[in-house]
């Protein structure tokens, strides 16, 4: 069974800063893209070894003056067998997955709520999820963004532990997650990120306990992103997604264009 928890494709959009919390430029308002809380109408585009990738980000009024709020949607996988290089993954051209995740940061405590739902459409299993992340003080070009969650698993015609399958959608079980961005300030136009999550089953079938994370009860992810500031308004980033399980040669590569509206 395929792992359900999926470290964030756009990591800076979901840390927590307490020092700037999305600083914006009085003259063009354009908010800092380095700045992993700023929250802004954008647009990306991902050119991966498994298709291409769409996201959209919008920015939403919370009705609180203290909170500000982003729902972003993404399309993954698009045109695999024509564009996609990975020869250890099937490859169509159709979608592969779809994530939708709301966030909502508070900008006096720098704590940040996600809702985070993905659905990988080749499996027809999905997770959904609720995360709880809290900036800490930089430490020179440093900072970390400790993260807490669980969620839920789900899917479609479900083998169960007695060999019978389930008639539509069910609840596999439940899972945990734990784990941590953070930021490395290299110039004001350039930064890295290494966001490593562990993950482990909590409850539910036995099969889905026993194998429910890459074919274990638990599973220890890695995320790195380069990215480079081009303009105020667009970056491209560059992303490696591995795990325990799968060597990084292995795993997710892809290179992602950034634009602010």
């Amino acid at each position: 069974m395929a792992n359900i928890f999926r470290p964030s494709i756009a990591t800076s959009l979901l840390l927590l800063s307490t020092t700037s919390f999305a600083e914006t430029d009085t003259d063009e308002d354009v908010q800092d893209m380095s700045d992993p809380t700023a929250v802004y109408t954008q647009g990306g585009v991902g050119v991966t070894n498994k298709g291409l990738n769409f996201k959209y980000g919008e920015s939403y009024d919370t009705g609180d003056p203290t909170k500000m709020g982003m729902n972003v949607l993404e399309i993954m996988g698009v045109a695999g067998e024509t564009l996609g290089w990975d020869n250890n993954h099937a490859k169509d051209n159709s979608i592969d997955s779809f994530r939708f995740r709301n966030f909502e940061l508070n900008t006096v405590n720098g704590r940040g709520t996600q809702i985070d739902m993905t659905y990988n459409v080749d499996s027809e299993t999905g997770s959904a999820g609720y995360n709880l992340m809290q900036a800490l003080p930089k430490m020179g070009m440093f900072q970390f963004f400790p993260l807490a969650g669980a969620g839920v698993a789900f899917g479609n015609n479900v083998i169960e532990d007695d060999g019978t399958t389930d008639s539509g959608y069910s609840v596999m079980g439940t899972y945990a997650t734990i784990g941590m961005y953070s930021k490395i300030t290299i110039t004001d136009k350039i930064w890295l990120n290494y966001n490593p999550f562990y993950s482990k089953t909590l409850s539910g079938s036995d099969n889905y306990k026993d194998s429910g994370m890459e074919g274990n009860d638990a599973v220890l992810t890695h995320e790195f992103a380069a990215s480079y500031q081009m303009t105020p308004r667009m970056n491209i980033r560059y992303f490696a997604n591995w795990s325990e399980n799968v060597d990084i040669s292995d795993g997710n590569h892809r290179v992602e264009v950034n634009y602010q509206f």
